[in-house]
């Protein structure tokens, strides 16, 4: 008789089905229930039943929440988040919770009032009691406290004074919790409670929570509506926000410059250069400078976003020139180019209308305007008429010609003697490079809601675009000599690409400018004379070795036959790991656990077995 082989039994327990969840359940006086839940089960039969263990009547009156910091309600959409392991507790349902914080809100005693306040402030930031408590029109009465309320209690202030400033800082953090959900419109806000907020990030300036909360609501009543912009613009003045800058709170700070951005952000074309004027007049650049950017301390994240904003709204200042094309008919115009010829070669050389015919002056300003590299040597305004980048290149040459002449006359004389062939002409090295500023800088394009890549060094100067242009110009020279670069080498290589004559350079020459641009801003020069340090260690020959050393990296890796190698054993690699971590996750381990500034808490257990 043959032996009967009985199944041999795995000493590895399964892991749970993927549905079950094993979790912990808290309430106030009992042992905490240990139980599995069922994610195929609706939560309402799940409630139902840890009421039952615990004889508990009502249970549509009751629901589930994290037992962490957070305490946000569990509900059918956002069940599927429950970990095993997690701690959960029952508690009061957000219906009932609402309800019960509206009317203790009203309460006639301060004390009462108060703790009501802080308990809404901290159940606002979940959605599920938000919407409850907007429901109840929870908003409005929030309003109504702001506007009214609060001045019943101003007579107690002096004596009662930290009450006074929690109950009203508890209200304000509640409101924007609430709105920060988006489901309430800021339109609905009355002109009276715009004028109290706005009248508290003066009245409160030593009350941090307080200014604080009421510059981010300024902030999204700007950002959300048009015309509580115009209201908030009415209210507040770029004068009763600059002190805040000067403080040493960077929050305050940081909602400060989002209040500033938000302004600028949302005014009107025709009014946002008339703002930047009002900065400008304030020294907005020198005291975020001075106050924030070299103060003695690390600029965190949300700073570096909000100065990366005006960074970006301040060159979009330049949008309006680069994109105005030259009228060649426009004498005011057309007296820059002028400037620019005098600049260069004096107006001494010039002759006058008695003793020169006009055939020789037309004679000799086509040669000049050939030696200021200019396309069209007999009309250079046509040079000016494509956009980007217009105006603003002729601009940025005017502006080096005045405040760096000796470079701009060095740069100018120094092409114009020599061969044909090797010269860089100024004129349209200056276009092509404002064009491709432009593009670096992202001028025109509105900023993102994620970057904080900001560059100190364009705080440093009141017109710090321009003085960029100017360091860039002399570098692109420097790399032109350098790569001993020629007029034929730059036609045949558009020939090639089947481009017209319509940029200045080789496109290698520009190419490797771009680079030697990016990698001097890629380390935040601090300063534009640090900037220029930088640029000076990259040389075209230091270029060519940073690109060698940076292939002869990538080649190992990058070759045919190591990504065919990749490709044909990474199933194998990915299937490996997967078991890998199923064979941990069944035998049970700790991890550390990581809080929301990545920083690794206490060991949690991880409840598989």
């Amino acid at each position: 008789c043959p032996a009967v082989l009985a199944p041999r039994s795995s000493s590895v327990a399964m892991p749970p089905p993927a549905d079950i969840v094993k979790v912990a359940i808290e309430w106030p006086g009992a042992f905490p229930k240990l139980m599995e839940i069922d994610q195929k089960k609706p939560l309402s039969s799940i409630i139902k039943e840890v009421c039952d263990g615990w004889s508990l009547a009502n249970h549509d009156q009751f629901a589930l929440q994290h037992a962490d910091s957070s305490n946000f309600y569990i509900t059918e959409k956002n069940r599927n988040e429950i970990k095993n392991g997690a701690i959960l507790r029952l508690t009061t349902s957000p219906a009932q919770n609402a309800q019960q914080l509206h009317e203790r809100i009203q309460s006639s005693s301060m004390d009462a009032k108060l703790e009501a306040l802080k308990d809404l402030a901290n159940y606002s930031r979940d959605v599920t009691f938000a919407q409850e408590f907007i429901n109840l029109d929870g908003i409005s009465l929030l309003t109504q406290m702001v506007e009214s309320g609060t001045e019943r209690y101003q007579k107690l202030q002096k004596i009662m004074k930290p009450c006074f400033g929690d109950m009203l800082s508890f209200t304000l953090t509640a409101f924007v919790e609430l709105m920060d959900h988006g489901i309430v419109s800021w339109d609905t806000f009355s002109v009276a409670f715009i004028k109290k907020i706005a009248s508290y990030v003066n009245k409160f300036a030593s009350d941090i929570s307080i200014l604080q909360r009421s510059l981010a609501i300024l902030e999204s009543m700007v950002l959300n509506s048009h015309d509580l912009y115009q209201k908030v613009a009415q209210e507040i003045t770029i004068g009763q926000l600059i002190p805040h800058l000067q403080g040493t709170d960077q929050e305050i700070q940081t909602y400060t410059i989002a209040v500033i951005n938000a302004l600028f952000l949302k005014a009107p074309d025709d009014k946002r250069q008339e703002m930047a004027n009002i900065l400008a007049q304030k020294q907005l650049r020198s005291i975020i400078l001075t106050h924030v950017i070299r103060a003695q301390r690390a600029i965190n994240n949300e700073m570096a976003h909000q100065l990366y904003v005006l960074q970006v709204l301040t060159f979009n200042l330049l949008e309006d020139r680069m994109m105005t094309k030259m009228d060649p008919q426009d004498q005011a115009q057309r007296d820059i180019i002028f400037e620019l010829r005098r600049i260069a070669f004096d107006a001494e050389s010039e002759p006058n209308s008695s003793s020169g015919s006009m055939e020789k002056r037309k004679s000799m300003y086509t040669r000049d305007y050939k030696k200021l590299g200019f396309i069209n040597h007999v009309n250079p305004a046509m040079d000016f008429t494509q956009t980007p980048p217009g105006m603003l290149a002729l601009d940025n040459m005017l502006y080096f010609a005045k405040h760096h002449q000796d470079a701009y006359i060095r740069i100018v004389l120094e092409n114009s003697s020599r061969e044909d062939k090797h010269e860089c002409p100024f004129g349209r090295s200056s276009i092509e490079l404002t064009k491709m500023l432009c593009e670096i800088l992202k001028v025109g394009e509105l900023p993102s809601e994620t970057c904080n890549d900001f560059h100190p060094m364009f705080f440093t100067h009141d017109r710090s675009f321009e003085e960029f242009f100017c360091i860039c110009i002399q570098l692109l020279n420097k790399t032109w000599k350098e790569m001993r670069a020629t007029s034929e080498d730059f036609n045949k290589a558009r020939e090639r690409l089947g481009f017209s004559f319509s940029f200045p350079c080789p496109p290698q020459v520009m190419q490797v400018v771009k680079e030697q641009i990016m990698r001097a801003l890629t380390t935040k020069p601090s300063s534009l004379d640090q900037f220029k340090s930088k640029l000076q260690n990259l040389s075209y020959t230091e270029i060519l070795k940073i690109r060698q050393s940076e292939r002869m990296n990538q080649e190992d890796f990058q070759s045919r036959p190591i990504l065919e190698l990749k490709e044909k054993i990474q199933p194998e690699i990915l299937e490996l790991i997967k078991q890998q971590r199923l064979n941990r996750l069944v035998e049970g381990t700790c991890f550390r656990k990581l809080n929301s500034r990545r920083r690794q808490g206490t060991a949690q257990p991880a409840f598989y077995c």
